[in-house]
């Protein structure tokens, strides 16, 4: 036997209307919101491309208050940090593999690993802060993770780094800067 799908009453309908339609606009303007923070940070930042494309990368950001775009941008820098660690980590071992012929390029890979020690230290601690609702920080801190970087681009003054390295300095800075114009957000807290 077929089952019937009944319809309801347009009355009734008519009663759901108000709330549909005010679920409807609050999903509408919660996104709206988010856009327009993005839009805020974004302009602040140096690459406005790199800065949209980072934060939408995460499926959050349509829907992100401040204090989830904090999250979102210290996790991308996390994230990054974290990887050209790896990568350091395993030239490092590729380089003493080879001897004392390449011991320019071990002295400037170690600089690059002190450097991103301090990055991801910095940015743990900034995660820290956001769990703790400390938010008076966060901006020094995402100088500090941006230093490491700063200062294992420098330390290939003069010589090409591998392109690998380059980008992931180059990221990571764009990255901290992201995530500095977001705390300051927080200081009118």
């Amino acid at each position: 036997m077929a089952s019937r799908v009944s319809c309801p009453s347009p009355l009734r309908l008519l009663h759901c209307l108000p709330l549909l339609l005010l679920l409807l606009f609050s999903t509408f303007h919660a996104s709206d919101a988010a856009t327009a923070l993005v839009e805020k940070v974004c302009r602040q930042a140096s690459s406005y491309s790199f800065c949209v494309r980072s934060l939408y990368s995460d499926s959050r950001t349509p829907e992100a208050d401040e204090y989830t775009l904090a999250y979102i941008s210290v996790g991308a820098a996390y994230s990054n940090a974290t990887s050209t660690q790896r990568y350091i980590s395993d030239q490092l071992k590729s380089v003493e593999v080879s001897g004392s012929s390449h011991r320019d390029q071990q002295q400037r890979l170690q600089i690059c690993s002190r450097g991103y020690q301090r990055a991801v230290s910095a940015l743990v601690m900034a995660h820290n802060d956001l769990d703790s609702e400390t938010f008076f920080e966060l901006a020094r801190l995402a100088g500090k993770a941006s230093s490491g970087a700063g200062d294992c681009k420098a330390a290939f003054k003069g010589i090409p780094p591998p392109t690998a390295l380059a980008k992931g300095n180059q990221d990571l800075m764009h990255l901290c800067e992201i995530f500095g114009v977001v705390a300051k957000l927080f200081s009118g807290m």
